[in-house]
Protein backbone atom coordinates (compact mmCIF):
# COMPACT_ATOMS: atom_id res chain seq x y z
CA UNK A 1 0.00 0.00 0.00
CA UNK A 2 1.42 3.44 -1.00
CA UNK A 3 1.18 6.54 1.31
CA UNK A 4 0.95 9.99 -0.29
CA UNK A 5 3.51 12.06 1.11
CA UNK A 6 5.10 15.93 0.40
CA UNK A 7 8.62 17.42 1.36
CA UNK A 8 9.93 20.47 0.83
CA UNK A 9 12.27 20.62 -2.00
CA UNK A 10 16.01 22.08 -1.81
CA UNK A 11 14.63 25.23 -3.36
CA UNK A 12 11.63 25.47 -1.64
CA UNK A 13 8.62 24.12 -3.48
CA UNK A 14 6.85 20.56 -2.32
CA UNK A 15 7.71 17.74 -3.73
CA UNK A 16 5.20 14.55 -3.97
CA UNK A 17 6.10 11.27 -3.65
CA UNK A 18 4.84 7.94 -2.50
CA UNK A 19 5.93 5.62 0.14
CA UNK A 20 5.28 1.99 -1.20
CA UNK A 21 5.61 0.12 2.52
CA UNK A 22 5.82 -3.46 2.81
CA UNK A 23 2.79 -5.37 4.24
CA UNK A 24 5.11 -8.15 6.19
CA UNK A 25 8.01 -7.59 7.87
CA UNK A 26 10.36 -4.69 7.20
CA UNK A 27 13.85 -5.45 6.05
CA UNK A 28 14.62 -1.95 4.97
CA UNK A 29 14.20 0.97 3.44
CA UNK A 30 15.44 3.08 0.25
CA UNK A 31 14.97 6.13 -2.26
CA UNK A 32 14.30 5.87 -6.08
CA UNK A 33 14.97 8.88 -8.32
CA UNK A 34 13.17 8.54 -11.68
CA UNK A 35 14.06 9.32 -15.49
CA UNK A 36 15.07 13.11 -16.58
CA UNK A 37 11.11 14.25 -17.77
CA UNK A 38 9.55 11.13 -15.92
CA UNK A 39 7.56 10.95 -13.03
CA UNK A 40 7.22 9.10 -9.97
CA UNK A 41 4.47 6.78 -11.56
CA UNK A 42 6.66 5.70 -14.51
CA UNK A 43 6.99 1.47 -15.29
CA UNK A 44 10.67 2.10 -13.53
CA UNK A 45 9.97 3.73 -10.85
CA UNK A 46 6.55 2.31 -9.96
CA UNK A 47 7.04 -1.04 -10.22
CA UNK A 48 10.44 -1.20 -8.91
CA UNK A 49 9.36 0.01 -5.76
CA UNK A 50 6.32 -2.25 -5.90
CA UNK A 51 8.62 -4.85 -6.05
CA UNK A 52 10.69 -3.96 -3.38
CA UNK A 53 7.74 -3.07 -1.18
CA UNK A 54 6.73 -7.00 -1.86
CA UNK A 55 10.07 -8.15 -0.95
CA UNK A 56 10.17 -5.73 2.53
CA UNK A 57 11.76 -2.98 1.48
CA UNK A 58 10.01 0.30 1.76
CA UNK A 59 10.42 2.77 -0.72
CA UNK A 60 10.29 6.31 -1.35
CA UNK A 61 9.68 7.27 -5.13
CA UNK A 62 8.68 11.05 -6.12
CA UNK A 63 8.22 13.39 -8.73
CA UNK A 64 10.80 16.13 -8.81
CA UNK A 65 10.23 19.58 -9.72
CA UNK A 66 7.90 21.02 -11.70
CA UNK A 67 6.73 17.04 -13.07
CA UNK A 68 3.78 15.15 -11.75
CA UNK A 69 2.58 15.93 -8.29
CA UNK A 70 5.16 18.28 -7.56
CA UNK A 71 5.20 22.20 -7.28
CA UNK A 72 7.13 24.46 -8.86
CA UNK A 73 8.74 24.56 -12.58
CA UNK A 74 10.35 22.48 -14.30
CA UNK A 75 12.83 24.66 -15.72
CA UNK A 76 13.59 26.26 -12.44
CA UNK A 77 15.65 22.47 -11.73
CA UNK A 78 18.77 21.54 -12.86
CA UNK A 79 21.33 18.61 -12.49
CA UNK A 80 22.55 20.03 -9.04
CA UNK A 81 18.99 20.48 -7.75
CA UNK A 82 18.04 16.95 -9.11
CA UNK A 83 21.07 15.89 -6.94
CA UNK A 84 20.34 18.21 -3.39
CA UNK A 85 16.35 16.89 -4.10
CA UNK A 86 17.40 13.71 -4.00
CA UNK A 87 19.46 14.19 -0.23
CA UNK A 88 16.50 16.25 0.75
CA UNK A 89 14.07 12.69 0.22
CA UNK A 90 16.47 11.05 2.23
CA UNK A 91 16.49 13.47 5.02
CA UNK A 92 12.58 13.38 5.03
CA UNK A 93 13.11 9.46 5.47
CA UNK A 94 15.50 9.66 8.12
CA UNK A 95 13.22 12.48 10.09
CA UNK A 96 10.59 9.52 10.02
CA UNK A 97 13.06 6.93 11.38
CA UNK A 98 13.12 4.99 7.92
CA UNK A 99 16.41 6.16 6.98
CA UNK A 100 17.25 4.73 3.70
CA UNK A 101 19.34 2.01 3.21
CA UNK A 102 19.79 2.05 -0.57
CA UNK A 103 19.91 4.70 -2.98
CA UNK A 104 18.18 3.55 -6.59
CA UNK A 105 17.97 5.99 -9.54
CA UNK A 106 16.85 5.08 -13.05
CA UNK A 107 18.47 6.64 -16.68
CA UNK A 108 19.51 10.41 -15.36
CA UNK A 109 18.01 9.71 -12.18
CA UNK A 110 20.88 6.97 -11.38
CA UNK A 111 23.36 9.73 -12.49
CA UNK A 112 21.82 11.86 -10.05
CA UNK A 113 22.06 9.05 -7.10
CA UNK A 114 25.48 8.70 -7.95
CA UNK A 115 26.45 12.35 -7.05
CA UNK A 116 24.06 12.38 -4.12
CA UNK A 117 25.38 8.79 -2.06
CA UNK A 118 27.77 10.92 -0.66
CA UNK A 119 25.58 13.15 0.94
CA UNK A 120 23.06 11.35 2.04
CA UNK A 121 21.75 10.07 5.40
CA UNK A 122 21.74 6.66 6.09
CA UNK A 123 22.57 5.23 2.71
CA UNK A 124 25.04 1.78 2.29
CA UNK A 125 24.28 1.07 -0.55
CA UNK A 126 23.57 2.21 -4.43
CA UNK A 127 22.26 1.16 -7.69
CA UNK A 128 21.87 2.53 -10.85
CA UNK A 129 19.36 1.34 -13.66
CA UNK A 130 19.92 2.55 -17.50
CA UNK A 131 21.80 5.37 -16.25
CA UNK A 132 24.44 7.79 -18.16
CA UNK A 133 27.84 7.70 -17.16
CA UNK A 134 27.79 12.12 -18.31
CA UNK A 135 24.81 13.55 -17.18
CA UNK A 136 24.97 15.65 -20.53
CA UNK A 137 23.77 12.68 -22.22
CA UNK A 138 20.03 14.38 -21.92
CA UNK A 139 21.22 17.02 -24.14
CA UNK A 140 20.47 14.90 -27.18
CA UNK A 141 16.88 15.19 -25.85
CA UNK A 142 16.65 19.13 -26.51
CA UNK A 143 19.45 19.57 -28.97
CA UNK A 144 16.53 21.42 -31.62
CA UNK A 145 15.87 24.45 -28.98
CA UNK A 146 19.52 24.38 -27.06
CA UNK A 147 20.96 27.06 -29.42
CA UNK A 148 17.97 29.52 -29.13
CA UNK A 149 18.21 28.56 -25.29
CA UNK A 150 21.74 29.53 -25.01
CA UNK A 151 21.58 33.03 -27.12
CA UNK A 152 17.83 33.86 -25.65
CA UNK A 153 18.14 32.77 -22.22
CA UNK A 154 14.94 30.26 -22.43
CA UNK A 155 13.40 28.44 -25.05
CA UNK A 156 9.90 26.30 -25.36
CA UNK A 157 10.08 22.33 -25.44
CA UNK A 158 7.92 19.96 -26.51
CA UNK A 159 8.51 16.59 -24.64
CA UNK A 160 5.55 13.78 -24.00
CA UNK A 161 2.50 15.97 -25.12
CA UNK A 162 4.03 18.75 -22.99
CA UNK A 163 5.82 21.90 -23.49
CA UNK A 164 8.09 22.54 -20.85
CA UNK A 165 10.79 26.03 -20.75
CA UNK A 166 14.19 25.05 -20.93
CA UNK A 167 16.30 28.29 -19.15
CA UNK A 168 19.91 28.56 -19.70
CA UNK A 169 20.77 28.29 -16.14
CA UNK A 170 19.57 24.67 -16.74
CA UNK A 171 21.68 23.95 -19.84
CA UNK A 172 25.00 25.57 -18.47
CA UNK A 173 24.72 23.47 -14.72
CA UNK A 174 23.80 19.85 -16.96
CA UNK A 175 27.17 21.04 -18.93
CA UNK A 176 29.41 21.61 -15.77
CA UNK A 177 28.06 18.37 -14.40
CA UNK A 178 30.68 15.41 -13.82
CA UNK A 179 30.63 12.13 -12.53
CA UNK A 180 33.62 10.86 -12.99
CA UNK A 181 35.26 11.48 -8.99
CA UNK A 182 32.05 11.06 -7.69
CA UNK A 183 32.06 7.45 -9.05
CA UNK A 184 35.37 7.01 -7.81
CA UNK A 185 35.36 8.25 -4.74
CA UNK A 186 31.68 6.29 -4.05
CA UNK A 187 33.06 3.77 -1.44
CA UNK A 188 29.68 2.42 -1.61
CA UNK A 189 28.01 -0.97 -2.58
CA UNK A 190 27.61 -0.55 -6.59
CA UNK A 191 24.95 -2.32 -8.45
CA UNK A 192 24.84 -1.52 -11.81
CA UNK A 193 22.07 -2.48 -14.30
CA UNK A 194 21.64 -2.01 -17.62
CA UNK A 195 20.15 -3.30 -20.96
CA UNK A 196 22.41 -4.54 -24.08
CA UNK A 197 20.09 -2.98 -26.29
CA UNK A 198 19.11 -0.01 -24.36
CA UNK A 199 19.00 2.24 -27.62
CA UNK A 200 18.70 5.64 -25.29
CA UNK A 201 21.47 5.23 -22.90
CA UNK A 202 23.69 2.76 -24.67
CA UNK A 203 25.62 -0.22 -22.88
CA UNK A 204 28.89 1.27 -22.76
CA UNK A 205 28.08 3.68 -19.71
CA UNK A 206 27.24 0.80 -17.99
CA UNK A 207 30.82 -0.31 -18.60
CA UNK A 208 32.25 3.03 -17.92
CA UNK A 209 30.68 3.35 -14.43
CA UNK A 210 31.83 -0.15 -13.82
CA UNK A 211 35.31 0.68 -14.67
CA UNK A 212 35.33 3.91 -12.53
CA UNK A 213 33.98 2.08 -9.83
CA UNK A 214 35.62 0.27 -7.05
CA UNK A 215 34.69 -2.68 -5.26
CA UNK A 216 32.21 -3.80 -4.08
CA UNK A 217 30.86 -3.46 -7.97
CA UNK A 218 28.21 -5.22 -9.55
CA UNK A 219 26.75 -5.54 -13.19
CA UNK A 220 23.97 -7.35 -13.52
CA UNK A 221 22.51 -7.35 -17.41
CA UNK A 222 18.80 -6.57 -18.29
CA UNK A 223 18.70 -9.09 -21.43
CA UNK A 224 15.55 -8.02 -23.77
CA UNK A 225 14.42 -5.00 -21.49
CA UNK A 226 14.20 -1.42 -23.05
CA UNK A 227 15.48 1.63 -22.06
CA UNK A 228 12.10 2.78 -19.65
CA UNK A 229 11.52 -0.90 -18.90
CA UNK A 230 8.47 -1.40 -20.37
CA UNK A 231 8.59 -4.72 -21.73
CA UNK A 232 6.51 -7.17 -19.39
CA UNK A 233 8.12 -8.25 -16.40
CA UNK A 234 10.90 -6.22 -16.68
CA UNK A 235 10.97 -3.95 -14.19
CA UNK A 236 9.67 -6.36 -11.66
CA UNK A 237 12.45 -8.74 -12.38
CA UNK A 238 14.87 -5.57 -11.79
CA UNK A 239 13.14 -5.23 -8.48
CA UNK A 240 13.58 -8.73 -7.67
CA UNK A 241 17.78 -8.48 -8.42
CA UNK A 242 18.28 -5.43 -6.71
CA UNK A 243 16.32 -6.70 -3.52
CA UNK A 244 18.52 -9.72 -3.51
CA UNK A 245 21.54 -8.20 -3.99
CA UNK A 246 21.23 -5.44 -1.01
CA UNK A 247 20.12 -8.03 1.08
CA UNK A 248 23.66 -7.37 2.99
CA UNK A 249 23.28 -3.81 3.19
CA UNK A 250 19.92 -3.73 4.62
CA UNK A 251 19.33 -2.21 8.47
CA UNK A 252 16.70 -5.05 8.82
CA UNK A 253 16.58 -4.69 13.07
Amino acid sequence: MGERVTFPSSTGPMLAGIIDKPEGAVRGWGVFAHGFTLNKESPAASRICKQLASDGIGMLRFDALGLGGSEGDWGDGSFTGKVDDIVKACEFMAERNTAPDILIGHSWGGAAVLAAARQAPGVRAVVTVAAPVDPSHVEKHYDAVVDRCLSEGSAEWMVGGRTLTLKRAFVEDVREAHLHDKIKTLRLPLLILHSPTDNTVGIRNATEIFRLARHPRSFVSLEGSDHLLTARGQARRAGRIIGAWADAYLDDE
